[in-house]
């Protein structure tokens, strides 16, 4: 899997910055403890999905404006005709100590789902960490070798290569590879609001005084 998104901590703090915001400003925009940003921004840990869809959602930005300099916008507020080609050397990467997961068609802004293509390195629940939530819905597709989907509401399910689930992604889950193979998925989540050519008012939900957020030139 390459390349690695290995600016998104970069990139955070320059959107902050840009915008005049503290870090304490921007947690109470996403949500996210100031902790948990500085490390995001300073590289020391790597944002899980549920996180990096608060900073889009709080921030006003699109997911794929977090990984790429350059992205493409729908023109004329149409998004007919657009298309994003994925070859081996594509997409971006985020690692973290259970899972390492490779977004694509990162090249888009304003898409209606997430495409994610994830190796699931956790063999034990104890060693997934706490369990992931974010709104909207997922569908699961096994590639190869067999997980088990852990969540709140439910028995494990566990899934060989070739089968599938689809599930309400707002309950508490976690990912669990089982046995001493790989264990290789598409992750297909649907985004927590709908993308238009104007991107929802977090700002006015969570009470910020601040206004616009502006992507910096890097």
């Amino acid at each position: 899997m390459s390349p690695r998104a290995a600016g998104i901590g970069t990139k955070l703090r320059a959107i902050r910055r840009g915008n005049d915001w503290t870090l304490a400003e921007v947690a109470e925009r996403t949500g996210i403890p100031v902790s948990t940003l500085s490390r995001i921004e300073n590289d020391q840990v790597s944002p899980t999905y549920d996180q990096l869809t608060r900073l889009s959602d709080g921030l006003e930005l699109d997911i794929s404006q977090l990984f790429s300099q350059e992205v493409r916008a729908p023109a004329a507020g149409l998004l007919q005709a657009r298309r994003s080609i994925n070859h081996l050397e594509d997409g971006q990467i985020i690692e973290t100590a259970n899972q390492a997961l490779k977004y694509l068609s990162t090249d888009l802004l304003h898409k209606s789902f997430t495409p994610i293509l994830a190796d699931i390195k956790a063999r034990r629940l104890e060693d997934f960490g706490e369990f992931l939530s974010h709104p909207g819905e997922e569908f699961l597709f096994v590639i190869e070798g067999e997980l088990e989907l852990h969540t709140d509401c439910y028995a494990p399910a566990r899934l060989k290569a070739g089968e599938s689930i689809y599930f309400d992604s707002s309950v508490p889950h976690a990912y669990i590879a089982v046995g001493p193979g790989r264990c290789r998925a598409l992750s297909i989540c649907t985004v927590p609001h709908q993308h238009g050519l104007e991107l929802p008012t977090a700002k006015a939900k969570r009470g910020v005084a601040k206004k616009g957020s502006k992507l910096p030139e890097l």
